[in-house]
């Protein structure tokens, strides 16, 4: 007999409900494997002291936490992580934004323009840190040569208390430009001549045009793209560790990811790094929720 099942409103025969469990059994016997069982794990080891190189571990309770909350370094890496993202997404999304605008428009050497930009991208990050590290030589680097040349002051860079999370950010908005051009560049491309044609037969400028017509189809683009960026700077290790070992001068380029790493392998305390991963998670999950609720009200709002 074939009976009906309900489920969201909708009914379903038992032959349609078998063949769903059997197509979804694989993926769903991975997920359980990969995902829900490491995070179970991870969650509960939170709540352990677990030594990394005796490996003897007990429980706890939510001493790792209270530690945390009272630690002042994990705070100056909150602090730190916070500020580097602001400054690395802004000024990425701006200038990636502003070039692939131009790079829309008929510009000569484009093709060539964008496998320049996007190149970065696909540099190993610790080759491109190495080169960068020279770079960033207060007596050899070509940076203080230039600055030199125009007459202003030299900088320490990453060597510098005040100034190293800021060259740190440097390096990271001109490694991660490409592909926001590259993504940017895309939804321009899609967006219809036929929009473009009727602004400039009413009259309309390029400003107008872009602001008009171009910035607002873009949002999609634009809400993914600063998504994207937001989680990345707030899981940015490598750069850090390889140009500025042990948090720079100061704790100046200490990051989350940077202070997880060293609490869990430095330190050997496994359970407190497991702790301070968790509320990463959880700093990342409310802002991305909160700017998906925020893009969903202004398409709401719009249509």
């Amino acid at each position: 007999m074939n009976f009906r099942y309900s489920f969201a409103g909708k009914r379903y025969e038992t032959i349609q409900t078998r063949a769903a469990y059997v197509l979804l059994a694989p993926t769903i016997i991975v997920l359980i494997a990969l995902f829900i069982i490491p995070v179970i794990q991870v969650i509960k080891l939170s709540f352990t002291s677990l030594n990394s190189t005796t490996g003897a571990s007990r429980f706890i309770g939510f001493k790792n936490y209270t530690y945390l909350f009272a630690s002042p370094r994990f705070w100056q890496s909150v602090l730190n992580t916070t500020l580097f993202t602001i400054v690395k997404l802004t000024s990425e999304v701006l200038i990636a934004l502003i070039i692939a605008v131009m790079l829309d428009s008929h510009v000569p050497f484009r093709k060539y323009l964008r496998v320049s930009f996007f190149a970065p991208v696909v540099v190993p990050v610790v080759a491109s840190s190495i080169i960068w590290i020279w770079f960033f030589d207060p007596t050899l680097g070509p940076f203080n040569q230039i600055l030199g040349v125009f007459g202003l002051p030299q900088s320490k860079w990453i060597y510098g208390k005040s100034t190293a999370l800021m060259s740190i950010a440097l390096f990271s908005i001109w490694r991660g430009i490409g592909y926001d051009i590259i993504v940017f560049l895309s939804g321009l491309q899609g967006i219809s001549d036929s929009y473009i044609e009727a602004a400039h037969v009413d009259g309309a400028t390029n400003l107008q045009i872009f602001f008009k017509i171009k910035l607002p189809l873009m949002r999609p683009v634009l809400a993914f793209v600063i998504m994207m960026g937001f989680i990345g700077s707030f899981q940015s290790f490598t750069e850090v560790d390889i140009m500025t070992p042990d948090g720079g001068p100061g704790g100046s380029t200490l990051l989350i990811v940077n202070y997880i790493y060293q609490q869990a392998f430095g330190n050997s305390k496994m359970g407190r790094g497991t702790a301070a991963s968790i509320l990463l998670f959880l700093i990342i999950f409310s802002m991305t929720y909160l700017q998906r609720k925020i893009s969903d009200r202004r398409e709401i709002r719009d249509a």
